[in-house]
């Protein structure tokens, strides 16, 4: 009987699973055999350096899957036909010279090291087309720059440790820059999207110049969606999106492998509960809107409704001699010509706009989301951008003719009071349960009682990536959490909820735009049915956490929340 190379499998969240391997070989093998053949409920799947992530539609999924997951014979995995990828390389890059002082060799050395040997394609993530790779000479094992920089240029060749790779497009980063490439590492006009996928065999070579300039591709937009011909002839026209509107829908699971996170909506209830009361089917594009201050006009008639955040908002005249309110969370009419506006939100802080037929912008593998981490899908709404309404379908025969099915006026997704996954109002905390884990082992046993005892605020730095949380100022008592063990984890993969705590001991909370893979320990999740709540916290916010047991989401005692830490290894 073959032992499984199976090391652990921990808990991220309620709907997914950790799982350690003992090598990058048992990691691609676990990997190639999920994704070859998908285990009831999953939704994705994502290899990184030594761990593999899967995750789950539900959370019976999740239970069932652990035991199957472990069991499985990784010896006679099926793996993708390897291709070999050839990369033309000038080598001039800005840490050429560092990278020879580290190394001991000569720049020329460097680059024969780099270009002598072929590399691996081991993991994606950190941005989409971003591959590790592996394999190389063992001599180029570097570190990664003290101060990273804030803009790496496109088609950087880099080092970092054991790694190499290519940056696919201009991003903050802190590897070891020793060339340039024109390749494009991600086009989304291939079949397949990244140049260079885990297996895949990767030469570099090294030229003295670059005969021909390909730029990164362009990153869909709405600019060319203006046309309503064939889309049922009505449109919205954006004149002002506030300090930010997107358009989002359920998101574009089953692409982190790539780099490409799922996005969505960042309130999937509001989200929802907006193409509900229009009659749409919940995975209908919809407009999301930060703070307020949108401003659309109705080009032809069209049924709006508006969820999430409290706010006010108004239906404007066509020559702005009169208005009325606009209902919340329940279906009413812009007519032709007719304009909404959208006052400042007094609660919560994302409002969701569906229109019946659903926005029409051409969706991006598979969705219609605006991505803000990778810049994948249609960009920020601008003012004069015209955004098509799908042709509503025909409606059933027992339905009066004239008569649109839209769905009934709903209390508010969120609920007044305070209390697990409810929005606190005025300085009352928002609660939020989590769960352990999968890093609760590099911190001490008093962890669980130093995030659940205190108040956190969220801070002005938050983001559709994530929810960024610090300490009362005013409070001496109120320290960062402690963690360990020092240093960083090798990148594994995350998930929407997780609270990830940077050497600062400041958790952030991650949300629809998160990166797909992380270094820094996740000490909790949130439960996914929370993260909505979490979405809506305005800055300066307080919020508490609640340990909760994963099947049932029923509180644990202080005592139970301890047992769950077992203390960290120095």
């Amino acid at each position: 009987m073959t032992s499984s190379p199976v090391i652990g499998i921990r808990p991220a969240g309620t709907r997914s699973l950790l799982v350690e391997l003992g090598s990058l070989a048992d990691v691609t093998a676990l990997h190639a055999q999920l994704k070859a053949h998908p285990l009831p409920g999953q939704a994705d799947v994502l290899a990184a350096a030594t761990t593999v992530l899967v995750r789950f539609a539900g959370r019976r999924e999740t239970i069932a899957a652990a035991a199957r997951i472990q069991s499985l014979d990784l010896a006679h995995a099926e793996t993708p036909e390897a291709r070999t990828v050839s990369i033309d390389t000038v080598y001039d890059g800005a840490d050429l010279a560092e990278v020879a002082r580290l190394t001991g060799l000569s720049e020329e050395a460097v680059v024969k090291a780099h270009t002598g040997s072929p590399w691996l394609g081991g993991f994606g993530g950190f941005a989409p087309g971003f591959t590790y790779l592996t394999g190389g000479d063992p001599v180029l094992n570097v570190p990664r720059r003290n101060s990273p920089r804030t803009a790496v240029p496109a088609g950087s060749v880099a080092l970092a440790g054991e790694y190499s790779a290519v940056y696919p497009r201009e991003s903050p980063g802190g590897w070891q820059l020793i060339g340039r490439t024109n390749a494009p590492m991600w086009d989304l006009n291939r079949n397949d999207p990244a140049l260079i996928r885990p297996g895949d065999k990767v030469i570099f070579h090294a030229v003295r110049e670059l005969i021909t300039t390909t730029a990164p591709a362009a990153t869909p937009n709405t600019s060319g969606n203006d046309s309503t011909e064939g889309r049922g002839g009505s449109a919205l026209e954006v004149r002002s999106p506030g300090l930010q509107s997107l358009i989002q829908d359920l998101g574009r699971p089953g692409y982190a492998d790539l780099g490409v996170s799922a996005a969505g909506a960042a309130d999937v209830r509001s989200a929802r509960q907006a193409n509900r009361l229009v009659g749409n089917p919940a995975e209908a594009a919809v407009i999301e809107n930060l703070f307020g201050g949108l401003e659309l006009t109705a080009n032809g008639d069209a049924v709006l409704a508006l969820a999430g955040a409290g706010i006010p908002a108004a239906v404007v005249s066509p020559n702005g001699d009169r208005d009325r309110p606009a209902p919340l969370n329940a279906p009413f009419a812009l007519l032709d010509g007719e304009t909404l506006t959208l006052g400042s939100a007094f609660r919560g802080i994302r409002s969701y706009l569906a229109v019946r037929g659903g926005i029409a912008v051409e969706p991006v593998l598979g969705s219609r989301s605006t991505d803000s981490m990778s810049g994948i899908g249609p960009a920020p709404l601008t003012a004069g951008v015209r955004l098509p309404v799908a042709a509503v379908p025909a409606a059933s025969s027992d339905v009066p003719v004239g008569v649109v099915p839209v769905g009934a006026p709903e209390p508010s997704s969120l609920p007044d009071g305070t209390g697990p996954g409810l929005l606190g109002s005025g300085n009352a905390p928002a609660e939020l349960r989590i769960i352990a884990g999968p890093r609760q082992d590099w911190f001490g046993a008093d962890a669980a009682a130093a995030l659940t005892a205190r108040t956190w605020y969220t801070t002005n730095e938050s983001n559709r990536i994530g929810v960024r949380l610090a300490t009362d100022p005013d409070d001496a008592e109120a320290h960062p959490l402690h963690r360990t063990r020092d240093g960083e984890l090798p990148s594994e993969g995350v998930v929407a909820g997780s609270l990830q705590v940077p050497p600062s001991g400041l958790p952030v909370l991650f949300l629809a735009d998160h990166p797909v893979t992380g270094g820094y320990p996740v000490i909790a999740a949130v439960v996914p049915q929370d993260i909505p709540v979490a979405a809506q916290l305005p800055p300066g916010h307080p919020v508490r956490f609640v340990f909760v047991n994963p099947d049932t989401l029923a509180p644990l005692s202080p005592d139970a929340a301890a047992a769950l830490f077992p203390e960290g290894t120095p």
